[in-house]
């Protein structure tokens, strides 16, 4: 019971919502609620602000959270290990992959559920900033992110491959048949550009303005979907990471045109939580990342 109760506490926190929380651990609302009066109990503290619905945890209930948090994972890996034994490793692998490398991130990915078939591989797509907070909160195994600009923390890393960029624009613009463009030309195009809150339009924005430009994006928004409808649209260009454009697929109708003074590149890489042990589906990905050809696997996008 008590194992259960912690994972009571964690998909609470994780869903803030005691109908969603029981549903997710496939239990009715009442046994939820109940195994954690019963915690609140024997540890005799308040750990939930009590409401009509679901108000936050109280400050002992927060501390509580964090013990439920390294317990319930503790308990998977140790489910994990238990599978192991028997030869095949078995549990669920969960990524966090930046948005600029989503198009990347299944080349590893890929390779890892070949090797390790029984193990399901989740891939979230979050900011670098969730990703941070995914690992500290246990709630991913792994992230794929960038490994400077902002610093990461408590964790290892491994680097993958190098994000460089390109000015993208409709086949049917002029600027299309150059063969290299200086960042200050592309910013002299109206762009359409990620939203403030990724940090791959923080790097753009740094690039930038080490170059003394001043390029406020005519459009924002917080996808690359996004981005290539605007451009589709026109009059719309963006600048982007090559990985992104390679990972559109068929895309005819855009240009990727390499970007020069700068020449600028951003590398991007595997974060794993330093805690020791780490989980066997993410001691797996360590495993298979060191022993990979990086370079070769990552060819077709940086």
């Amino acid at each position: 019971m008590f194992v259960r109760q912690m994972h009571y506490l964690v998909a609470l926190a994780r869903e803030k919502h005691f109908g969603r929380a029981a549903e997710a651990c496939h239990v009715s609302q009442p046994t939820l609620s109940a195994g954690i009066r019963k915690l609140e109990q024997e540890l005799g503290l308040p750990i939930v602000v009590r409401g009509h619905r679901f108000l936050g945890f109280t400050a002992e209930g927060e501390r509580v959270l964090s013990w439920a948090r390294q317990i319930a994972a503790d308990y998977e890996s140790l489910r994990q290990e238990r599978a192991e034994t028997t030869g095949t490793l078995s549990g669920t692998l969960r990524v966090g992959v930046i948005p600029a490398a989503m198009s990347a991130a299944p080349l590893l990915l890929a390779a890892f559920w070949i090797r390790h078939a029984q193990v399901r591989v989740q891939m979230h797509s979050l900011s670098s900033a969730a990703i941070q907070r995914g690992l500290d909160e246990l709630d991913l195994d792994a992230g794929i992110t960038y490994l400077e600009n902002e610093p990461l923390k408590g964790v290892r890393r491994l680097d993958l491959y190098v994000e460089r960029y390109v000015f993208v624009t409709r086949a049917s613009e002029a600027l299309a048949r150059r063969r290299m463009l200086s960042w200050r030309e592309a910013a002299a195009a109206p762009l359409c550009l990620l939203t403030p809150d990724m940090q791959n339009r923080r790097i753009i924005d740094h690039v930038l303005a080490e170059a003394g430009l001043n390029a406020p994006p005519a459009v924002e928004t917080n996808s690359f979907m996004g981005i290539w409808s605007f451009v589709r649209q026109g009059p719309f260009s963006s600048i982007v990471p090559l990985a992104c454009l390679r990972g559109l697929g068929d895309a005819s109708d855009l240009v990727g045109v390499p970007l020069s003074e700068p020449v600028h590149t951003q590398p991007i890489g595997l974060v794993l939580s330093e805690r020791d042990p780490l989980s066997p589906v993410a001691g797996a990905l360590l495993k298979l990342t060191r022993s990979a050809d990086l370079a070769r696997l990552f060819q077709s996008v940086s």
